[in-house]
């Protein structure tokens, strides 16, 4: 019955960004990245681990849309602990309208803040236009094991409503919410998922949807959450051809990691995730930068590492391009046998393109490296995340749209009571 009812879902869409040169394309052969989403904390190596604040929201905002590795604005990025729980929702989205040209995500946590969110895309876009287009996400989580709520399913139904896309996501956190096994968990994620996908169909037949899923693992010794470990990673990628089966578009693992700083071991988790959420296919790439603390922390230097690693992957997922230039023909005619290939024409005609150049690695020799302080990648990462803060510009607004998001604001603030809970 799932199956059937959900094919009216469409396979491929254009999500529209502020900037129209930055929308793109979720499903298909497609990868989009977005930041990690979530987090009550923050740290960094100045100040260490403290509850995140509006301010922090901002700047992680200020940092993707500085960065050209990352195609989403994001969502709650941060959780700003600074502002009342009902009315924390509009800054946000308000700061992704304002200091992103990128497509975002809305609210989720009840309906009237998913309508809100809604509300606000339409008066930077136009209504019509937002009747028409998919120019805000909603990232919907399942409450494992195997109950949709009321707050989720009247979330996801306003984003359907609204001809706008909701991210179907399950939280499997396996031994807790879901059976230590892999086959287990994936068919529990495959449930769950297809529920909720569906209803968005019944609400509105071809509505858009991404079909999503979060596998993890946990230490059956403590009972804590374990991110980045190879049982959830092998787990995507069956995930991957199942949504395939489906003919939707995926969202699937990101930069996992339950390290506390970053580190070796919270790069090494990250990376295990990050390659099987390529491998398998994903459309939609959520937590793909700053998730520290098993996502109770975002960090500014773990979100320009992973942004380098971001950058690493457009290479990657760029593969093996084949033409003249390519080929090197002349190149090898050049240069002959036994000879190198360093000051060739065509190493000097490709010499700025050819490979990725990372932002944080060193590669200077011992030495060179030793005299200029011997740091090590966080602490290069922590002077990158400052210099890009401080370079920050806000791209252009319309100040009749900014004007209308202020006071759209303002009015749904002075509506109600703070609300801290």
């Amino acid at each position: 019955m799932l199956r059937e009812i959900l094919k009216t879902a469409p396979a491929e869409f254009t999500q529209h960004a502020r900037n129209p040169a930055n929308s793109a394309r979720i499903g298909g052969k497609n990868v989009v990245f977005a930041p990690a989403y979530g987090s009550p904390f923050v740290m960094d190596l100045d100040r260490g681990r403290r509850f995140a604040t509006l301010q922090d929201f901002e700047n992680f905002i200020k940092l993707a849309q500085s960065s050209p590795w990352f195609h989403h604005s994001g969502g709650t990025i941060c959780e700003p602990t600074d502002v009342p729980v009902n009315k924390r929702h509009l800054d946000m989205v308000h700061a992704h309208l304002t200091l992103s040209d990128r497509y975002v995500m809305g609210s989720v946590t009840a309906e009237e803040r998913s309508e809100d969110s809604i509300d606000m895309a339409r008066i930077v876009f136009g209504s019509e236009f937002v009747d028409e287009n998919c120019v805000i996400l909603g990232n919907v989580n399942v409450n494992s094991p195997l109950v949709w709520d009321g707050t989720m399913t009247k979330s996801l139904r306003a984003y359907a409503r609204a001809n706008q896309a909701a991210v179907i996501v399950p939280f499997i956190l396996g031994g807790a919410m879901g059976p230590v096994t892999n086959a287990g968990a994936i068919a529990q994620s495959l449930a769950e998922t297809m529920a909720g996908c569906a209803l968005t169909q019944l609400e509105r037949p071809g509505a858009l949807v991404i079909f999503g899923t979060f596998l993890s693992s946990m230490s059956l010794r403590s009972g804590s959450p374990t991110f980045g470990t190879p049982e959830p990673a092998i787990g995507s990628t069956v995930i991957g051809q199942l949504a395939r089966r489906l003919d939707l578009p995926l969202r699937c693992s990101g930069n996992f990691t339950t390290s506390k700083l970053p580190d070796a071991q919270a790069m090494t988790e990250g990376t295990m995730s990050m390659l099987a959420a390529v491998h398998c296919g994903a459309n939609f790439i959520l937590h793909s930068a700053g998730f520290l603390d098993g996502l109770l922390s975002m960090s500014y230097e773990k979100f320009v590492l992973d942004t380098d690693l971001c950058g690493a992957l457009h290479s990657y997922l760029d593969g093996v391009r084949i033409d003249d230039n390519a080929l090197a023909v002349d190149a090898f005619a050049e240069v002959g046998p036994g000879n190198h290939f360093f000051g060739c024409a065509h190493t000097m005609a490709n010499y700025e393109t050819a490979f990725w150049d990372s932002e944080i690695a060193d590669n200077e020799p011992f030495e060179k490296w030793e005299a200029a302080g011997s740091s090590d990648a966080a602490t290069r990462a922590n002077r990158l995340w400052k210099e890009r803060l401080r370079e920050y510009e806000a791209p252009p607004l319309d100040p009749g749209i900014d004007e209308a998001l202020t006071e759209f604001v303002t009015k749904k603030k002075a509506e109600t009571a703070d609300g801290w809970y």
